[in-house]
């Protein structure tokens, strides 16, 4: 179906990506972090999960989303 829509060497560019990709599972710890930054910096559940990800991995998030504006170890680029 990618293959289709943007083409066979854009499809095994995503194809590519996605094999150096690290997959995270949402645990009972995890989802408990996210609440708690949910709650402490105003995000929704979704925006914390992303974040408490990018902070168990140690990772700075990148983003395009002004909802991070002012955490620590994200970069808003607009």
């Amino acid at each position: 179906m990618i293959r289709r829509d943007v083409g066979e060497e854009r499809a095994v560019e995503a194809v590519s990506a996605l094999h150096r990709a690290t997959v995270a599972p949402v645990d009972e710890t995890l989802a408990l972090e996210a609440a708690d930054l949910s709650l402490a910096h105003g995000l929704a559940m979704a925006d914390s999960l992303v974040y408490a990800t990018a902070r168990r991995f140690g990772a700075t998030l990148v983003t395009g989303d002004a909802d991070f504006e002012g955490l620590p170890d994200t970069v808003v680029v607009r």
